[in-house]
């Protein structure tokens, strides 16, 4: 079966969309680092809708920082992909042709620092996850320790993190007069802006303090909020669209209808006009964000280590069974919606319905270890701040404490059955040497948990109603199994 590409795409069958515009003349003006599933399935869709209807150089080159996965599904097929939606109902699929070139960094760092520092650049994105960024969850800071972050600082003209891309490229463009691109991150951290913001500034000052001035004075580092569930694509996934489309797309995206997009309108040498592509450009993003890290990204958590430690496999899986189902709902309006203040004409409780309903898709096939992965990252982020306010309410932490019970059995690396986890997390070998021994003993196994102040801070490892919550959840679980242990 032939491979897409540009030869191919007068071939597809009418229903699939493909790019209305020509690629060949649209210029680069964004640079990607960390061109993923979820990158090619949002950002990317935008772009491609704007090029269709105003034109202009903002074409993507997409930069894998680590994997050559991406650039060997991309390179042969001139940089094209599908994606489809499915609602259970049916599908949409469209051809997107807002990728114009995949650089592999490891092995093309000349090229992808001259196109950086090119003037035509004015924007440069991310969605490295929250890991890529090397900051402490509790502080904020620059994780200066770790070792990929010394090896750039010993080396900071050869970078291979994201934070030392980003610096490099500019002290590039400051050493040749170049303004400055814009800085975009687009993964889910609370102000993500500000938080790429303080680990470039971190970077920078250990590396060069006059650089670092010149960042803090001139760089822009907007805000966003981005939503649409991206589950990883099977390979029955790809056989299934290469049915459709009759050919092979072996960087095909499935998904799910729904995206939306809100971004803080700060850039210093222009941007896409997004907002005709259905974007929000705001002037301040944080309601958009909090209600969705708090109402979406915390339950998904929840989701994911009570639905894997119950045997489920798919998202849909969890919201089917009953006990869970109510475990969720209650999760979402009776212990997070209080601590959520809904931005001017948004309807939270539309918002939860409509987010149970798109976890309920049968047809995104959304793995639930694919959501818990880097978990320590995850849940300062997602759900420990809401325990914070509702410690400081006087309110009930009981179903917090069975999720983070659930998450430290997860990360135990072996489940209720005493299967083996594949356990994807930066601190994955510390968690297999603090937990795993304690597998028999629940309460000894949750404060060796809570004694991690990098991921709890001093103030949630030490609040006893905090502790007793996470000590039931944990011998709850031991005791009952996931699902009845939600039964609170």
């Amino acid at each position: 079966m032939k491979r897409l590409s540009n030869a191919v795409l007068g071939d597809l069958p009418p229903s699939v969309s493909i790019p209305a515009y020509d690629r060949a003349s649209s210029g680069i003006g964004i640079v990607h680092l960390g061109i993923g599933a979820f990158h090619r399935a949002h950002q990317a869709v935008y772009t491609d809708d704007v090029l269709a209807r105003d034109g202009g150089d903002w074409a993507i080159a997409g930069v894998s920082l680590r994997s050559k996965t991406v650039h060997d599904q991309l390179d042969p097929q001139d940089g094209l992909f599908s994606v489809t939606a499915l609602d259970g109902e049916g599908r949409d699929c469209r051809i997107v042709g807002s990728v114009k070139d995949v650089i592999f960094a490891p092995d093309e760092k000349v090229r992808l620092f001259e196109l950086m520092a090119a003037p035509s650049t004015r924007i440069v994105s991310l969605t490295v996850t929250e890991k890529g960024y090397y900051r402490d969850p509790s502080t904020g800071a620059l994780l200066a320790d770790d070792p990929a972050i010394r090896a750039d600082l010993a080396s900071p003209d050869d970078p291979a993190t994201a934070v030392g891309l980003i610096v490099r490229a500019l002290k590039l463009r400051r050493a040749t007069g170049t303004e400055p691109f814009t800085v975009l991150c687009c993964d889910n951290l609370p102000a993500n802006g500000a938080a790429l913001r303080q680990v470039v500034l971190d970077f920078a000052l250990l590396h060069d303090s006059d650089l670092a001035a010149w960042i803090e004075e001139t760089v822009r580092f907007p805000s966003t909020m981005v939503d649409r569930i991206v589950p990883a694509t099977t390979g029955e996934g790809l056989d299934d669209v290469a049915a459709h489309l009759g050919c092979r797309d072996e960087g095909a995206i499935l998904t799910e209808p729904f995206s939306q997009w809100v971004i803080e309108d700060d850039f210093s040498t222009g941007r896409p006009a997004w907002e005709d592509a259905g974007a929000m450009l705001v002037a301040d993003v944080a309601p958009f964000e909090f209600a969705k890290l708090r109402l979406l990204n915390g339950p998904h958590s929840a989701i994911a280590y009570l639905g894997y430690l119950a045997g489920m496999e798919y998202v849909s899986d969890v919201m089917e069974n009953a006990s869970l189902r109510r475990f969720v709902d209650a999760l979402m309006r009776e212990d997070i919606r209080p601590t959520v203040t809904a931005p001017e004409g948004f309807d939270l409780d539309a918002y939860i319905d409509a987010l149970q309903a798109r976890f309920s898709n049968p047809s995104l096939h959304h793995r639930c270890w694919q959501i818990a992965m880097d978990g320590s990252q995850k849940l300062p982020q997602r759900l420990l701040g809401t325990v914070r306010d509702r410690l400081k309410a006087g309110a009930s932490v009981a179903r917090f404490g069975l999720v983070v019970a659930a998450w430290i059995r997860y990360a135990s690396g072996v489940d209720l059955a005493g299967n083996a986890i594949d356990v994807r997390d930066p601190f994955s070998e510390r968690f297999a040497e603090r937990f795993t021994p304690l597998l028999s003993k629940p309460e000894a196994l949750a404060e060796a948990a809570l004694s991690m102040t990098g991921i709890f801070g001093a103030d949630l490892g030490e609040n006893a109603t905090f502790r007793a919550a996470v000590t039931e959840g944990m011998k709850k679980l031991f005791a009952d199994g996931a699902i009845i242990a939600t039964e609170l």
